[in-house]
């Protein structure tokens, strides 16, 4: 019996006709379904996670949802950190990022047309709308670079009305998101400031995960690293609908229109695919960035000096221009 045993599995190996358990990846967004994790949908809904062995579920996040304890309690396998990765590192958390899918920070500074708020040097002096963990964050590298004072800050309450009552008004907001409602629903063009476009150096959308699953089971990280990153080249360069399709049934307040126009805007600005992306692969990450992004960040006292950067991040499962053929 246990040679029959034995031999089963030296097929499962070899025969590309036997089926193979697969890894299950419980994978957690930062935010509820949209045109921004596109290519983790597309890599689930075109067959790409089942092709490297993966058998993922996607958890949406939301105003409500914190996938950092889920994480940190072993209920998800991979999440999307943000930029909290140096945090770990500070706080001596066990997590790090391994991806960076976004080499662009899509968040955007919006204001009315027309006003003369169209550069981030004439945003100096003006009331600009913020939530708390903005002013916490990049709002503070702008105001070093451009002369801001804290004093113009308002409250951002996630609603366009004080924007579309006040032309005077400058608010914060994401390049998918905004700029479409806002044409949408008042029926112009705002101007449109990306923050990447004013210097910020920040990775977004990144991915993180345990340092004890980096260490353990590295195969298994690198396999969902590249089948995330094929499914982004898919999204962003194949047909879309398959993906776009599994986002509407997750989020059924997410227009067609608005999947369309996130999808266009990432690929006009090079959200994704732009700078070390387009040699080394899409989530690229390199030292030299990490480096700079913490040097401009703790001069404005985002962070603390002395901060081991190892800690933070690695590079081992990027850069190796995984899926690049699929660019076209």
């Amino acid at each position: 019996m246990s040679r029959f045993l034995n031999l089963l599995a030296v097929c499962a190996l070899l025969c590309p006709g036997v089926a193979r358990a697969q890894d299950k990846i419980t994978f957690g967004l930062d935010w509820l379904a949209e045109a921004e994790y596109g290519g983790y949908y597309q890599a689930v809904a075109n067959g790409i996670y089942a092709k490297h062995g993966l058998d993922v579920t996607i958890r949406q996040g939301g105003p409500q949802v914190n996938h950092m304890q889920l994480l940190m309690a072993g209920r998800l396998d991979f999440n999307l950190g943000g930029g909290r990765a140096i945090e770990f590192a500070a706080e001596g958390l066990p997590y790090m990022a391994v991806a960076a899918i976004f080499q662009k920070e899509p968040a955007v500074l919006i204001a009315h047309p027309g006003t003369g708020a169209d550069s981030f040097a004439s945003l100096k002096g003006r009331p600009v709308a913020i939530g708390a963990d903005t002013r916490n964050g990049w709002w503070r590298f702008l105001a070093a670079k451009y002369g801001y004072s804290d004093s113009q800050i308002r409250p951002y309450t996630f609603n366009l009305a004080p924007f579309l009552a006040s032309k005077d008004l400058v608010q914060q907001g994401y390049l998918g998101s905004e700029p479409y409602l806002i044409q949408k629903e008042a029926g112009f063009a705002p101007q449109v400031l990306l923050l990447a476009d004013g210097g910020y150096r920040g990775y977004a959308n990144i991915i993180t995960t345990s340092a004890k699953l980096v260490a353990q089971n590295p195969k298994l990280v690198q396999r969902f690293i590249d089948a995330s990153i094929e499914g982004w080249y898919s999204y962003l360069y194949g047909d879309p609908a398959s993906a776009n399709r599994l986002i509407r049934e997750a989020n059924a307040d997410m227009p067609q229109d608005m999947l369309d126009y996130g999808r266009k805007v990432m690929k006009e600005h090079g959200i994704v695919d732009s700078g070390d992306a387009e040699t080394l692969g899409i989530g690229a990450m390199t030292d030299a960035r990490w480096q700079a992004f913490y040097a401009s960040m703790a001069d404005v006292g985002v962070y603390k000096p002395g901060i081991d950067l190892s800690k933070a991040y690695t590079t081992q499962f990027v850069n190796h221009r995984a899926g690049i053929e699929l660019k076209r």
